[in-house]
């Protein structure tokens, strides 16, 4: 894609998005690869790229970071242990290093179920090995230190060495703290010269204290001896460091050879982790660029919309629509300088090689790109004082390069198309070229100011005129692309703003040919009309949002007094039914007492017949309470937002008012006594009862959540796993108040076989838990040893 000295890339930017990119990888491999990156030529390879870099983007939307770190040297390392080499400690750090980073991209690797994922086979080549991982980690310190855990013989060796070591500093502080000795000396210290003790004497004592002479001081006035009294000491200590260093290569060579055996399979995960490092450096900097993976095809066709350069702060930049390659394959671009001809350009070339490489693109949902064979662009100026070539020069170079190898798999850019040289010939020339690169089909955007390259696409089949609007009232491009119209230079209009005298401008007008003068009189309309249909659009689209968002809220109401009518009919068949259920209970026990009264020798029948009246009008005005008005449902209920012990609060766990026993916990947790069950809840599931509610209101509340919760049916089981030892404590402890209100006996407590912390806790609390009688692991068909069975009082 290299069509002369400038490449595609340094023309259209693309080395500042691929370094932009680089930055968010981890490895230096894998910076390697991006900023090497080539458009790919395969359609189907694009898309896979696309594909999982958009995957890897859902994940790490979700907040998710695999916190890898580099491993460049892995490769070198697992073929030397493949080899037969012994490894240093720095190198089996870089391989647990590695086996982490694997174990952690594993772990992070939990792809969205409702979305299909393109990267398993990457995460299956990952190798891991959490025992080898950790023993390397827990033997080894840093590249120069072996902990003393590697291995018990090298800890034995340390522990004599230690002993040895404190023995002969004891003898020798004896010889600097004795009267007799300590005058012969330099310094009342105790140092090592070539791993052995030694105290510092002076040069004349020499003879003064026997032993060993190992080293002179720079200036020669003083000798470092060890004395004879250590010397044995000594020499037993260099014997165990001896037996330690091979112990040290005892234990490298052993780990070696588990690295030896799993080489093939490291240096596999190796490209995997470079890879899917390429691939996440890539999503990282598609979500910092808003960007969105488009879709792609082999058959030229771009549809880009909304498409924004990557490089220009997304703030300030201005979004364009481009399409090409069906009712046109030639896009020529006109309007004045600075309008942002080339900035349109670069975008549309940039967007497609950035696609290519499998990196997505800043534009909106629905854009699509084509993959081209070659990407043959001349951007910018290119003056060369090397070759003597001027700017024209220069352009017209690379045009010769570009014709030599375009076809109709290409995509051509050219900016400022036959500038440099007379105009009449400058124009005649882009026209050819236009139509040279037009018939051999290839898919081509360019700029110019020429009038005649305007008129060109208004005449030829498959070109089209496409401008930069420019603001003439304020004297500023808006950089919004407008397709369909040829742009204006606006030369005599923005004279005429600064202020040249018109009798100059007047005389410019009428020096210009009469073709001309039409021409852009035509275009000065198109604009006016362009301008009032904008606005009309502007118009429509701000009418039809204000539609939108009334017809939201319409929605929204109705789906409010939907909600609120089933919630009050399911309330109203709740009471009905605990009506009926009341009547019938008072109707039997008004039988049982009236059988009673007839079975009661010791009453007269008179007696008997007021006591039956009596009881009669009693249940009347019992059944005559279902009448009174209800205040409100427990879902109605204000939210708590402070307690104190003794006030009165409604459950929505327990269905029913309780007392409070204290101020919340730190983590929001209340303790209650409802009846004779005590309980914690938290502070957002109590609700605040009327302080004039009766007795009789508060406990129709607890008879309308019961009766509301017995319809959605008494639960048997509860599934802890996933929460915290407390959580889990505080959910098993409502539950088993609910289960004690609605009759249940026995209960399934699904917690999860894992390191079994959370069942052992569980276990322990129902130990505890006054209300239980016993309990059981599951058996069997009922879950195993990750359910417990509780069976209550």
């Amino acid at each position: 894609m290299n069509n002369s000295r400038k490449t595609y890339k340094t023309r259209l930017d693309f080395d500042k998005v691929l370094d932009r990119v680089a930055e968010f990888a981890v490895s230096g491999e894998a910076k390697r690869q991006i900023l090497d990156s080539e458009p790919y030529t395969d359609s189907s390879k694009v898309l896979s790229e696309l594909h999982l870099a958009d995957s890897l983007m859902d994940i790490l939307e979700r907040g998710h970071n695999p916190g890898i770190s580099s491993q460049d040297d892995l490769p070198a390392i697992a073929l030397r242990a493949q080899k037969g080499g012994v490894l240093f400690m720095g190198e089996l750090l870089q391989v647990a290093r590695a086996l982490e980073n694997a174990r952690r991209l594993k772990d992070w690797y939990q792809p969205s179920e409702e979305k299909a994922f393109y990267g398993d086979y990457l995460f299956f080549d990952l190798y891991s090995d959490n025992s080898l991982e950790r023993q390397i980690k827990d033997a080894i310190l840093s590249d120069s230190e072996m902990a003393d855990e590697a291995s018990p013989t090298l800890a034995d060796i340390r522990r004599r060495i230690m002993r040895q070591e404190s023995s002969i500093r004891d003898k020798l502080d004896a010889i600097i703290r004795s009267s007799s000795t300590s005058k012969y000396l330099q310094e009342a210290i105790v140092t090592m010269r070539g791993g052995r003790f030694v105290v510092p004497v002076k040069l004349e004592n020499r003879n003064a204290i026997s032993g060993l002479v190992h080293d002179v001081s720079s200036s020669g006035s003083t000798i470092f001896v060890e004395p004879t009294a250590v010397v044995e000491a000594n020499n037993r200590i260099m014997q165990l460091k001896a037996e330690e260093q091979a112990e040290i290569d005892r234990i490298l060579a052993a780990f070696s050879a588990r690295v030896q055996s799993v080489s093939s399979s490291l240096q596999k995960s190796h490209k995997a982790f470079t890879l899917i490092d390429t691939a996440l450096a890539k999503a990282r900097y598609a979500l910092s660029i808003n960007a969105v993976m488009p879709d792609v095809n082999d058959t030229g066709f771009i549809d880009l919309r909304r498409a924004r350069h990557p490089l220009i702060d997304k703030n300030k930049v201005v979004p364009i629509d481009v399409r090409l390659g069906k009712e046109y394959t030639t896009l020529v671009i006109t309007g004045p300088n600075t309008g942002g001809k080339t900035v349109s350009l670069k975008t549309v070339g940039l967007l497609t090689v950035m696609a290519c490489c499998g990196i997505p693109i800043p534009a909106a949902p629905g854009s699509e790109v084509a993959v081209f064979s070659r990407i043959l662009a001349d951007i910018g100026d290119e003056q060369s004082i090397e070759q003597s070539l001027s700017t024209f020069s220069s352009h017209i170079t690379n045009v010769i390069d570009i014709l030599a190898v375009a076809d109709r798999n290409s995509l051509v850019l050219l900016d400022e198309l036959g500038a440099g040289t007379d105009p009449a010939e400058g124009a005649a020339l882009a026209e050819a070229i236009l139509e040279r690169l037009r018939k051999l089909g290839c898919r081509v955007f360019a700029t110019t100011h020429y009038a005649e390259i305007k008129l060109y696409a208004m005449q030829t089949d498959g070109v089209q005129n496409a401008s930069c609007e420019f603001d003439v009232q304020t004297l500023n491009p808006t950089y919004h692309l407008s397709i369909g119209v040829p742009g204006r230079s606006n030369a005599l209009l923005i004279c005429e703003r600064l202020g040249l005298d018109p009798d100059v401008i007047e005389d410019a007008r009428y020096g210009m040919a009469v073709e001309d003068r039409r021409f852009e009189d035509a275009i000065s309309e198109v604009d006016k009309l362009r301008a009032d249909l904008n606005d009309k659009e502007r118009e429509v689209e701000s009418i039809r949002e204000e539609a939108r968002a009334e017809l939201d809220r319409a929605r929204k109401d109705a789906e409010e007094v939907r909600k609120k009518a089933e919630k009050e009919l399911e309330y109203a068949r709740n009471r009905a039914k605990q009506m009926s259920a009341d009547v019938a209970a008072g109707a039997y026990k008004l039988m049982d007492e009236l059988r009673k009264l007839e079975a009661d020798d010791s009453m007269t029948r008179k007696e008997r017949l007021a006591r039956a009246k009596q009881i009669a009008n009693n249940d009347s005005v019992k059944l005559s309470d279902f009448d009174e008005k209800v205040l409100s449902t427990p879902d109605e209920l204000p939210k708590v937002t402070d307690v104190k012990k003794g006030d009165t609060v409604y459950v929505m766990a327990l269905g029913r008012p309780a007392s409070v026993l204290s101020s919340p916990d730190p983590k929001g947790f209340v303790e209650l006594q409802s009846g004779p069950i005590k309980t914690r809840a938290k502070l957002e599931d109590l609700r605040q009862l009327p302080n004039n509610a009766s007795a009789k209101t508060r406990k129709t509340y607890q008879v309308q959540k019961t009766i509301a919760r017995e319809s959605d049916g008494p639960r048997t089981e509860i599934d802890l796993r996933g929460k915290t030892v407390e959580e889990a404590i505080a959910e098993l402890e409502g539950f088993i108040d609910r289960a004690l209100l609605s009759h249940i006996s026995i209960l399934y407590v699904i917690h999860g076989k894992g390191t079994g912390a959370l069942r052992q806790a569980v276990n322990d609390w129902l130990r505890r838990c006054p209300q239980v009688k016993s309990h059981r692991l599951g058996q069997y068909g009922e879950g195993d040893t990750g359910v417990t069975v509780v069976e209550l009082k």
